[in-house]
């Protein structure tokens, strides 16, 4: 079985696995701009060691090429230890100069991949 099949998705605001991106629908080519990520953005994911997002895979799929370009990996590794909780929320900057689809890949402890995708204009 292909990973894609183990792919789930749906609507952020009625699940609290599926990762929220947070940045503009067009940007200007060559200028830096946000790129946010988050989950549990409209029902608050768990962050206990029983319960977690323990990390974010982020993509860009240039329009026109073949394979996407990996942006980020970004790993939550504390959930609980010491009363140490870290919420499942990143931002970058990103400079772009083509249009394309933005990736992100989360992973909850329990319920697995998840996965979500923006379009991005590139002016």
């Amino acid at each position: 079985m292909s990973l894609g099949k183990l792919l789930q998705t749906g609507d952020w605001k009625g699940e609290k696995h599926v990762p929220v991106i947070h940045s503009p629908e067009k940007v200007k080519a060559g200028e830096a701009f946000e790129l946010g990520v988050s989950i549990g953005d409209e029902i608050k994911h768990p962050n206990t060691i029983e319960h977690h997002i323990s990390w974010f895979k982020v993509f860009f799929h240039p329009e026109g090429a073949k394979f996407p370009v990996e942006i980020g990996t970004y790993n939550f590794t504390a959930h609980g230890e010491g009363d140490i909780l870290n919420d499942p929320e990143v931002k970058t900057c990103v400079k772009l100069s083509k249009s394309g689809t933005i990736h992100v890949v989360s992973y909850c402890n329990i319920h697995g991949l998840w996965e979500s995708e923006k379009e991005i204009t590139v002016e």
